[in-house]
């Protein structure tokens, strides 16, 4: 019996205060409910809405009017357009270009997004907007070392979503599988759809890996708009998307303080941008707190004329506590 009660006595004052001394709620002292008691994130933090103004905003050369992407790498923010150019444009931060390198041997059917990790450059043709039925989406992966050298090996990745059994020919921008946005792990490769018709984004994962796979359907988000680009600190465990509403209100979406690649396990908090009716296609950032933001020239006379420009954006009031505690 002591023996027994040893073990009994050992449990109750070593193990129960570690399993109950953990509090749940919003770990985020900039939200509404913040919760300076919690211990574990329970994911449902609000926040008040806000609209930030650019830091400032420069018009690109003409030869970048379909910029459809964005990261920065080598000292430079490197961009592409969405249709037929196969040159990937170097810009200096006020978006001058400083550089071009052009990817032979490929075809720019709708180049809608660029990402990376630290040796491979990713571009995704994988736009399917005009009629929701491509069945060849592909991601090109392209080692970055022979891209500097301007001779890039590219393999290519190729994908079909697992939830898309109907290929017949849709109206155009109606389609729930197209995509703009993706970001790239270790192993994986993860796609933040643009979807016409829910205005939500859903995530697919498939392997970092040369050859043909199916997208698995992991997770959806509702955006309540139309996300058109994505960029990611892994080591940070924070994303942001970028994308406008139906009505070209302009917004960035960050995703942050989550478990591993569980990105909707954390804080969601979407930031509209003081733009007008802008078409934002492209975004990146290099410590998580600054972004450059890139839109396509939008002519719908007589009432649009926004010519393509690159944007810059400072977040440090929203980001700088969680990034640096």
């Amino acid at each position: 019996m002591p023996l027994v009660m040893n073990k009994y006595l050992f449990f109750f004052f070593f193990y129960i205060p570690i399993t109950y001394g953990q509090i749940s709620g919003c770990t985020d002292s900039l939200s509404k409910n913040f919760n300076p008691n919690a211990t574990i994130n329970d994911t449902n933090c609000l926040y008040k809405t806000i609209n930030i103004k650019p830091g400032f905003s420069k018009p690109l050369n003409d030869s970048l009017k379909e910029t459809s992407g964005l990261i920065s790498f080598d000292k430079l923010l490197w961009t592409h357009n969405d249709d037929h150019d196969k040159t990937i444009y170097g810009l200096d931060s006020l978006g001058k270009i400083k550089k071009k390198i052009i990817l032979e041997n490929t075809i720019n059917h709708d180049w809608e997004e660029i990402s990376q990790d630290s040796s491979f450059l990713y571009i995704g043709d994988f736009g399917n907007n005009y009629s929701g039925n491509r069945n060849d989406l592909k991601i090109l992966k392209i080692q970055k070392k022979s891209f500097l050298e301007e001779s890039p090996i590219i393999e290519t990745i190729s994908f079909t979503y697992s939830d898309q059994a109907d290929f017949s020919k849709k109206k155009p921008n109606t389609t729930n599988f197209d995509c703009e946005a993706f970001i790239v792990t270790k192993d994986s490769i993860y796609l933040f759809t643009k979807q016409w018709k829910t205005l939500q984004t859903s995530i697919y994962a498939l392997p970092n890996q040369t050859g043909n796979h199916i997208a698995q359907l992991k997770e959806t988000l509702d955006t309540k708009g139309l996300v058109t680009g994505s960029t990611y600190l892994e080591s940070k465990n924070l994303i942001a998307l970028c994308g406008y509403s139906t009505k070209g209100k302009p917004f960035i979406y960050l995703l942050y303080d989550f478990k591993n690649h569980d990105f909707l396990s954390g804080n969601k908090r979407k930031i509209n941008l003081k733009l007008s009716f802008h078409q934002i296609e492209g975004i990146t950032t290099k410590d998580g707190l600054h972004y450059y933001l890139t839109n396509e020239l939008l002519i719908r006379k007589p009432i649009l004329n926004v010519r393509q420009q690159i944007h810059y954006f400072d977040l440090s009031a929203l980001l700088n506590s969680y990034l640096n505690k």
